[in-house]
């Protein structure tokens, strides 16, 4: 048991250092796997809808199994869903699951890649999906994964013959996968991409199926299984001390942002898959079956793999290095191949495999994390062998800058070659995730570059040529520039390097509302990207606003350090929405985007530019009620949002919730899928319930079904009803609750300008005591009652409701706010007016 939890920890540390940015350092096993991989000429493509989508078992048994090269198409990035590791939404949740497939691709053996499709949010049926999205540029993007990957097989996670019975996104990934299958080998269908690959006809496409496509176990046991092909993706890896299944629920677990931390499992397993188009394989057994997957699918490649095939037969486990004069042959061989897709494929490969086998150790740590357009860095280099093998550093080429500076070191046997060099980086674009450059549409990133559509991230700014003599062939590495730095409560640390504005600014609050004619402050935060930075800053603001001083200086002295500027904002007469924008001017030069880390220790710092920008509301608004308690569940910004109208919100931790330290609070506030992730909910819920029957108002957020139990004090069952169209009409069905009228009188203008959705996972069933406040629903379904529901408990309101205030707030939604606020009041109504009586 000991050994298998050190193989586990193992490949554990080996992927945190990929995520990291470290050198790999790869364990004889790992090498030679990495040889049984290179002695493979075979491809497959996955393809689905989102992070989370793809199937880890089957992919992680092409790619470890087959020895397949693997890659998942995900046609996005998830941006659209929610998070249950903080407050990210949309694009900067798009970056974190980017971030976590290629942490589950680091774990699997797979690649990764995108389409510019951006995830608007849940969808009930393909052609809501392939409107928005544009389904034409969706398309293209699948035929250039498809002609760019080159796969032989090609398995669809979804059925596309079955619309409107899951999500509109999983289906229009079949669909357009079924679609691009026969033209990625049209020459005369997306042409322009002919410019940088070549028309590609892969072999055959599969739909993954399985016994939930078919309602039930006893359903698929009798459905005809002729054009189906099985097979047992519950192997076990020796090499690993671990088995495919364990080796796949690792790579799930990932995606963290998503609730998919889960148990390892293991046994036989077997995986479907139904034959679709293409040539049918002789073996059922064998997904590749009938194609050439040896080194004789190459022109030359023959005398390739007699080399190679007995650098595998006889593989030294103890000493590695013993096969470099084998491995530099074939690399060399390789170098002469005509075809160009795999000479690109095997030459990465072979040249990780003679990095491995040398112990060659190549490292290129710049001073600092980040540097600046025209600016010069100091970067420290270490190159070790810890072989016998005769190496000799040649010189280091700094790209894309293409600075050379020769070396002619002999890297002798485990002597290391340490040296600092001066980078003179010139006016480069800056290093944030290359899909967010541009401003977006709901469905649509835009990209300009077609060699970058499909790629995970934004290639490293910054790298590193190092140009080696082994055995008297010349053989380059490049690897990226990184920042090393060590911290006592954590070690070693390495993050990547960044080019990044000389000055970004942030605006502290991205939604500001006015509910009178009051001016506000409004603070800027100015962090310099470079020492001894000095400039201005000033605001864009809507017409018919007002702001003071029109301009302030500021003056910086050290990188990192940033400076307050407070501005005062005047509102507009009237209700009014717009935005504002802080831009700073250093040397004549604008700079308007905020830097945004994003750092969690499951995946490598991200640094994202963002337009430095908010929204500013004048609303006519009215609130009885001061004091709110607010429990976090799995992370909103709505305790923020009130406090911008007013209300005192005090976030407090359900395990310090007793009998009296609620009776201060006019109304509780339950956070988003609260009870989906914290147990000890359950333990303070009569608590919750005693202040609701003592005259408070607790409001419960949306929650999923996913055995749950909000614990409410009457009747109340969940569902997965939901209403994703945000336009979609909305019914009153109690005009005359106080809800709707007190203090702010709602109409339906108060459902205008919502974003992505109505709400989701809306009660279904619920006792007599609750009363349905709205109807609504999406086109072509029965209305939907449970959006809002109130039930009179004792002196006070319990309130449930779905509806997504979780992304309204944040987006400044007036007609959310007013309605808020109407929940927070429920019940004042009659306090207000006593105490108007005795005045």
């Amino acid at each position: 048991m000991r050994k298998r939890i050190l193989s586990v920890v193992t490949l554990l540390l080996v992927v945190t250092n990929m995520n990291a940015q470290k050198p790999q350092k790869l364990t004889s096993n790992q090498i030679f796997e990495k040889v049984q991989k290179l002695n493979f000429l075979g491809s497959a493509l996955y393809i689905a809808a989102h992070p989370d989508d793809e199937n880890t078992r089957l992919i992680a048994y092409l790619a470890n199994h087959e020895k397949a090269r693997t890659a998942y198409l995900s046609l996005t990035r998830g941006d659209g869903g929610q998070n249950l590791i903080g407050p990210e939404i949309r694009e900067l949740l798009g970056v974190i699951r980017t971030q976590e497939l290629l942490a589950a691709r680091g774990v699997d053996g797979g690649e990764q890649r995108f389409s510019r499709a951006n995830d608007f949010g849940y969808s009930k049926h393909p052609d809501e999906t392939l409107k928005i999205w544009d389904k034409d540029k969706v398309l293209a993007d699948v035929v250039w994964a498809i002609r760019t990957f080159k796969p032989d097989v090609i398995i669809n996670r979804f059925n596309h013959r079955t619309p409107g019975t899951t999500h509109g996104h999983h289906t229009s990934s079949a669909m357009l996968s079924v679609e691009a299958f026969d033209l990625a080998g049209d020459k005369t269908k997306y042409p322009n991409q002919l410019n940088k690959t070549s028309v590609w006809q892969p072999n055959r496409l599969f739909f993954n199926t399985s016994w939930w496509f078919y309602g039930s176990r006893e359903n698929f046991a009798k459905a005809d299984k002729s054009k189906m092909l099985n097979v047992d993706v519950g192997v076990y890896y020796p090499l690993k001390g671990l088995s495919n299944n364990e080796l796949a629920s690792i790579a799930s677990s990932q995606h963290l942002c998503q609730g998919f931390g889960r148990l390892t499992t293991r046994g036989s397993q077997t995986e479907w898959v139904e034959f679709l188009k293409g040539d049918f394989p002789k073996d059922k057994k064998d997904l590749f079956s009938g194609i050439n997957t040896t080194w004789n699918r190459v022109k030359g490649g023959g005398e390739i793999g007699d080399i190679l095939y007995e650098v595998e037969k006889n593989f030294d486990f103890v000493n590695p290095s013993k096969h470099l004069p084998a491995l530099i042959k074939a690399y060399g061989k390789i170098q002469k191949l005509e075809d160009q897709h795999w000479k690109k494929i095997k030459t990465k490969e072979i040249k990780d495999i003679i990095l491995a086998c040398s112990g060659l150790y190549l490292e290129a740590s710049a001073s600092t994390s980040s540097t600046t357009p025209n600016s010069n860095v100091t970067v420290s280099f270490e190159a070790l062998n810890r072989s016998n093998q005769s190496i000799e550093l040649s010189s280091i080429t700094f790209l894309p800058e293409q600075q050379k500076i020769k070396k002619e070191l002999d890297l002798l046997p485990n002597k290391k070659q340490n040296f600092k060099e001066t980078l003179s980086v010139g006016n480069l674009e800056y290093s944030s995730p290359y899909w967010l450059n541009e401003k977006s549409s709901l469905g649509m990133y835009k990209v300009k570059e077609l060699g970058l559509i499909g790629k995970p991230e934004t290639p490293r700014p910054i790298q590193v040529q190092y140009d080696l003599m082994i055995d008297n062939e010349a053989i380059s590495f490049i690897i990226p520039v990184v920042h090393r730095y060590s911290k006592r409560d954590k070690g070693e640390i390495y993050e990547p390097f960044e080019i990044l504005p000389k000055v970004t600014t942030k605006l502290l609050h991205k939604v500001l509302i006015f509910s009178n004619e009051q001016s506000q402050k409004v603070i800027v935060e100015v962090k310099a990207g470079a020492k001894n930075t000095n400039g201005t800053i000033a605001l864009n603001i809507p017409d018919g606003w007002n702001v003071s001083p029109k301009e302030a200086s500021f003056s910086i002295e050290q990188k990192g350090d940033i400076q307050l500027v407070d501005f005062m904002l005047s509102p507009s007469k009237n209700q009014s929405e717009g935005t504002i924008e802080a831009v700073a001017t250093v040397n004549g030069k604008k700079f308007d985007r905020e830097l945004i880390e994003i750092n969690y220790n499951h995946i490598p710092k991200q640094s994202v530019l963002m337009p430095s920008a908010a929204k500013v509301v004048r609303l006519d608004i009215q609130k009885v009620g001061k004091k709110i308690a607010y429990i976090q569940g799995s992370g909103d910004a709505v305790p923020e949002s009130l406090r911008q109208i007013g209300y005192s919100v005090i976030e407090i931790d359900p395990k310090n919730i007793n009998d009296k330290n609620l009776e201060d609070f006019d109304a509780v506030v339950v956070g988003i899928r609260a009870y989906n992730t914290l147990p000890e909910l359950q333990f303070k819920q009569k608590y919750l319930l005693d202040f609701v029957k003592n005259g408070g108002n607790l409001i419960v957020q949306y929650n999923t079904n996913r055995r749950v139990d909000v614990k409410a004090p009457f009747n109340l069952k969940l569902s997965r009803d939901r209403v994703t169209d945000e336009h979609a009409n909305v019914t009153m069905l109690a005009k005359d609750h106080s809800v709707l009228n007190y203090p702010n009188k709602i109409s339906n203008k108060d459902f205008e300008g919502w974003v992505q959705e109505r709400g989701l996972y809306f009660p279904n069933q619920w006792a007599k005591e609750f009363t349905p406040i709205l109807s609504m629903n999406d086109k072509g379904e029965s209305p939907k009652e449970g959006s809002l529901l109130i039930a009179k408990y004792g002196k006070g309101n319990y309130i449930y409701t779905g509806l997504s205030f979780f992304r309204e707030l944040p987006a400044g939604v007036p007609g959310a706010y007013k309605l808020f606020s109407n929940m927070l009041s429920i019940g004042k109504e009659k306090k207000e007016s006593k105490e108007k009586m005795k005045l």
